[in-house]
């Protein structure tokens, strides 16, 4: 199996998925040229590279494509790829109003029958899409709209990431959460604690086969 990571920054997933195929399939990363400038790669880059070489038994067979949109879609061959997983970068691409590339760059290396799978962060249903996402938050039934008009199908979805006491209304977005509290004091830091990390959305779309 081939599983490409989009934007996996210094490798939490990376931990996971890459050991899990090492022998017996292929990781590639979609991200940033590990020789950028550019940031926020460029912070990423030297963490990611000393991660694979501390473990070459775990990292040996990792391989990089380049995901950096607009300008440079270099993530593997037309059709290639048995899965596709981004985990709460969404937000980032709609940012730079690249969602919509970023949707189709990941149809086209996908086989047909491949899977997409999101985790994001959820928003407020009741509160309209902002479509810079500045506050982190990415309604569910956007990302459903957006990855359906490239061409994805829609297969499950799971609430193993689910938060009901992420209220979505905090003053710095998603980033008041923790792990990164954002602009809070000592104080204010032990309160959202108990809130824990942002709600998600978990989705599993598919490539058709025809």
């Amino acid at each position: 199996m081939t599983v490409v990571e989009v934007w996996p920054s210094a490798g939490w997933y990376t931990e996971i998925l890459a050991p899990y195929l090492n022998d017996s399939g292929q990781y590639i990363t979609a991200s940033y040229d590990l020789n950028t400038d550019r940031q926020p790669f460029v912070r990423f880059a030297p963490i990611f590279l000393n991660k694979l070489a501390e473990y070459p038994d775990l990292y040996s067979n990792v391989r990089h494509g380049i995901f950096e949109l607009p300008d440079r879609i270099e993530i593997a061959e037309s059709g290639s790829a048995d899965m596709v997983l981004t985990f709460r970068n969404v937000h980032n691409w709609m940012a730079r109003g690249q969602e919509e590339n970023a949707m189709r760059a990941f149809y086209d290396v996908l086989k047909p029958g491949g899977i997409f799978g999101v985790v994001e962060h959820r928003g407020n249903p009741s509160v309209p899409q902002d479509p810079k996402s500045k506050s982190g938050y990415v309604n569910e039934a956007f990302m459903i709209e957006l990855a359906e008009s490239a061409g994805f199908v829609l297969e499950a979805s799971s609430e193993i990431n689910a938060n009901s006491k992420d209220t979505k209304d905090h003053r710095q977005g998603v980033w008041t959460l923790a792990p990164t509290f954002a602009s809070l004091n000592d104080e204010e830091k032990k309160l959202f604690s108990e809130i824990g990390e942002s709600d998600r959305f978990t989705l599993k779309f598919r490539k058709p086969k025809q």
